[in-house]
C-alpha cells in the first residue's frame, strides 16, 4: 500500500513537472509570435494602448513575469498573492537612470499590478525593457528568493527572453500612463487564437477513412461472407497502403535530416578551420605590434639621445662662434691704425711709388742712350763713365730733377687719394712688392719727409 502511494505520489510529480514544461514552452512561444506581430503592426501604424496585438502582448509579458511568483508569508503561515512589481523594484534598483522612483510617486497608480504594468510601458517607450530584464536576471540570488523551483525566471529560457524583447527597440511606442489599461483589478487574459494553426495530417485523414467505411457498414443491410471477405481484404490493403505512404514520409524526412546534418557538420568543420587561422593570425599580429611597439621605443629614445647630442653640440658652436667673433673683433680693433698715422703713411707710399716710377724710367731711358753714345765720339765716350757712375752712385731715395719739369706736390695726387680708406689698402696690398721700400722706414728717412 505504501508503495502504491509513493507510485502515486512519483507520477503526480512527473505529470506537474512535465505539465509545467509544456507551460513555460508555450507561453515563451507565444511570446515571440507576440513581439513578431507587434513589429509587423509597427510597419502600418503606431502602437498604443488600443492596439489589440500590444493588450496580447502585455498580458502575455505579465504571466511570464507572475508564473511560479512565491507569495508573501502572512501571520499564522498565511500566503497573500504577489506580483510581479515587487520583484522587479528589487531586482532593478541597480539600473543606471532607473524609472522605478517616477512608477512610485505616480498618483493614479495606486495597485501594485498598475505600477507594474506602468512600468511595462514607460521602459517600453524608453526602448530599455530588455536590459532591465537581463539586470534582473543577473541579481540571481533575488531571482532565487522570488521565484519556485519551475519557473520561467529561473530556468535558461529567460535570456532568451531578454534577446527576444530586444526586437522591440525598433519600435516606438506611444502611450498615455493616465489611461484605462493601467486598471490593476482586470486580470490579464491572453488571446491565444491569433497564434493557433490546425494541421490536417495523414493520421487524421486514414481515420476520417475507417470512420467513414464503419459508418457506411454499419447502415447498409447485412452482408454476406463474401462481401465481408472483400471488405476485409480491401481494409487490409488499404491499411498497408498507408503503412507504405507513412515509411516513405518517414524515409524522406530522415534522409532530408541527414542532408542537412552533413552540412552543419561541414559548416562547422568550416567555421573551426577559419577560427583557428583567425587566432593564428592573431597571435602572429600581436607579436608584431609587440615587436614593432618595442622598436619604436628603441627608436625613439635614439632619437631623444641624437637631439640632447645635437643641441649639446649647437650650444658648443655657437659659444665657440661668439668667442671668435669677439676675438676678431678686438683683433681688428687693436690692429687698425689711427686716422693720423694712416693718412702719413698714406702719403709716404704715394710718394715712394711715384719716385720709384721715375727712377726706373729714367733708367731705361739712359741705357738706350748708352747704346746710342757708343758710336759717338772719344770725347762724348769719356764723358759716359762719369755720367754713369753719377746714375749709379745716386741713392735710390735723391730727388730726381728734370730738365724743364719741377718737383711739386701737385704729382702727389696721381697715386690716388691719400683722405680714402680704400687707397690706402691699395698702397698697403703692394707693400710685399720688391719695388717698394718699407714706409716707415721712408718716414723715418729725413731726406724723404715730405714738403
Amino acid at each position: 500500500m505504501a508503495s502504491l502511494s509513493l507510485g502515486l505520489h512519483v507520477a503526480r510529480k512527473r505529470g506537474a513537472a512535465r505539465s509545467g514544461a509544456v507551460e513555460r514552452r508555450n507561453l515563451l512561444t507565444v511570446c515571440r509570435f507576440s513581439v513578431k506581430t507587434l513589429i509587423d503592426r509597427s510597419c502600418l501604424e503606431t502602437i498604443d494602448d488600443s492596439s489589440p496585438e500590444f493588450t496580447n502582448f502585455v498580458s502575455i509579458l505579465e504571466q511570464i513575469l507572475s508564473h511560479r511568483l512565491k507569495g508573501q508569508t502572512m501571520w499564522f503561515g498565511y500566503e497573500s498573492p504577489r506580483s510581479f512589481w515587487d520583484y522587479v523594484k528589487v531586482a532593478c534598483s541597480k539600473v543606471s537612470h532607473s524609472c522605478i522612483h517616477s512608477i512610485e510617486s505616480m498618483e493614479n497608480a495606486r495597485s501594485s499590478r498598475a505600477k507594474g504594468r506602468a512600468w511595462i510601458r514607460l521602459v517600453l517607450m524608453e526602448k530599455r525593457l530588455s536590459e532591465y530584464i537581463s539586470s534582473a536576471l543577473r541579481d540571481f540570488k533575488t531571482t532565487r528568493r522570488w521565484y519556485e523551483d519551475g519557473a520561467i525566471m529561473l530556468g535558461e529560457e529567460a535570456g532568451l527572453l531578454a534577446d527576444t524583447l530586444i526586437c522591440l527597440n525598433t519600435i516606438d511606442f506611444s502611450f498615455c500612463l493616465k489611461g484605462e489599461g493601467l486598471n490593476g483589478s482586470c486580470p490579464a487574459v491572453i488571446d491565444y487564437t491569433p497564434y493557433l494553426k490546425f494541421i490536417h495530417s495523414a493520421d487524421s485523414i486514414s481515420s476520417d477513412e475507417e470512420e467513414l467505411r464503419t459508418l457506411g457498414s454499419s447502415g447498409s443491410e447485412k452482408s454476406t461472407p463474401e462481401k465481408m471477405a472483400a471488405s476485409t481484404a480491401a481494409a487490409i490493403f488499404t491499411e498497408q497502403s498507408s503503412w507504405v505512404s507513412k515509411c516513405k514520409r518517414l524515409e524522406q524526412k530522415y534522409r532530408m535530416a541527414l542532408e542537412q546534418k552533413c552540412y552543419l557538420e561541414e559548416m562547422v568543420r568550416l567555421r573551426e578551420a577559419q577560427l583557428s587561422q583567425a587566432m593564428s593570425q592573431n597571435k602572429a599580429l600581436q607579436q608584431r605590434l609587440t615587436d614593432t611597439h618595442l622598436s619604436h621605443t628603441l627608436e625613439k629614445e635614439q632619437l631623444e639621445y641624437i637631439v640632447l647630442e645635437l643641441q649639446d653640440q649647437l650650444t658648443v658652436l655657437k659659444n665657440h662662434d661668439l668667442r671668435s667673433r669677439q676675438e676678431l673683433t678686438a683683433h681688428l680693433t687693436n690692429q687698425w691704425p689711427s686716422p693720423g698715422a694712416m693718412d702719413t703713411n698714406a702719403v709716404a707710399l704715394d710718394t715712394m711709388l711715384y719716385r720709384n716710377r721715375v727712377g726706373q724710367w729714367e733708367e731705361k731711358s739712359f741705357q738706350s742712350l748708352e747704346q746710342m753714345s757708343a758710336a759717338m765720339s772719344l770725347s762724348q765716350t769719356s764723358l759716359e763713365p762719369l755720367h754713369t757712375l753719377n746714375l749709379d752712385t745716386r741713392p735710390a731715395s735723391s730727388h730726381w730733377h728734370h730738365h724743364g719739369k719741377e718737383d711739386t706736390p701737385s704729382l702727389i695726387g696721381l697715386c690716388g687719394s691719400l683722405q680714402s680708406v680704400a687707397s690706402y689698402k691699395s698702397l698697403a696690398s703692394l707693400k710685399s712688392s720688391e719695388c717698394l721700400a718699407s714706409p716707415t722706414t721712408e718716414i723715418t728717412s729725413p731726406g724723404l719727409t715730405p714738403s
